[in-house]
């Protein structure tokens, strides 16, 4: 019944965000179609080749919309349904984790529709043949923007990524960082599969990836740092003064019988 009810919670929240945003869904597109539709050719629009694309496609992205402003909420459901169940030390791990990775997916997002889908629709539409209008059904460029704000969301996860890896022991900073060379390498790779055939959209996703890889590899070993103190700490107990006076006796015993 608790889940039942987090859930239902969520929902509401979730339908109430929908309901103020569904008279502006198909400005919501616009917006969401800006970065392709500014460089377009004069003239140039996008098209609908479906019956029912013009409704249900802005209502998607209503949905979406919807989805993120009322994500916080949602996750303080989610919070609220397993905190009963962790310990003090695992409740102050997940949720600086939990607000990390949120605001880092929603910054990938931005840094996808603000920096990279200007320079990808600009070099898609600027490397059209002579003669072939560029006009983009609205449902398949939806699911390109999604994939795309995916990758990048996900991208920007690294850091909390690597920091769980080495909280959880699976692996040290020693070794991430000697695996150093062929993460350089995998997010090039994973930059060629992710984005258009183009040099600088590949650039633009591979170097964040390593960056943010060498962002999590400094939070992970300050991190181990700080855990190694508080655990030195911890383990240094003071002596009583009776302990102390046995200490010195034994010292003064020692230098008698030397």
């Amino acid at each position: 019944m608790e889940l039942r009810n987090r859930l239902i919670h969520a929902l509401v929240a979730v339908g109430l965000v929908f309901v103020c945003l569904f008279p502006f869904a198909s400005d919501l597109y616009a917006i969401l179609a800006h970065p392709l539709l500014a460089v377009l050719p004069k003239g140039g629009q996008m098209i609908a080749t479906d019956v029912t694309t013009p409704f249900f496609v802005p209502m998607k992205v209503a949905m979406m919309a919807s989805l993120m402003i009322a994500l916080p909420y949602v996750l303080y459901q989610i919070w609220a349904f397993i905190a009963p169940g962790l310990y003090a030390h695992e409740k102050r791990l997940i949720a600086p984790l939990v607000v990390a990775s949120t605001v880092l997916f929603l910054c990938g997002m931005a840094f996808a529709y603000f920096l990279v889908f200007p320079i990808v629709f600009g070099f898609v539409t600027s490397v059209a043949p002579h003669g072939v209008a560029v006009m983009t059904d609205i449902n398949k460029y939806l699911d390109f923007v999604l994939t795309l704000f995916v990758a990048f969301g996900i991208t920007f996860e690294v850091p909390v990524a690597v920091v769980v890896l080495v909280r959880m022991g699976f692996v040290s900073v020693e070794k991430l960082r000697e695996i150093r060379p062929y993460m350089i390498v995998g997010a090039f790779v994973i930059g060629a599969i992710f984005t258009p055939p183009d040099v600088v959209s590949q650039v633009m996703l591979a170097v964040p990836l390593w960056l943010l890889y060498e962002l999590g590899i400094l939070v992970a070993a300050m991190m181990v740092k700080n855990a190694a103190a508080a655990k030195d700490e911890a383990d240094y107990q003071p002596l009583s003064d009776e302990e102390m006076e046995r200490e010195l006796d034994a010292v003064e015993a020692e230098k008698k019988n030397g």
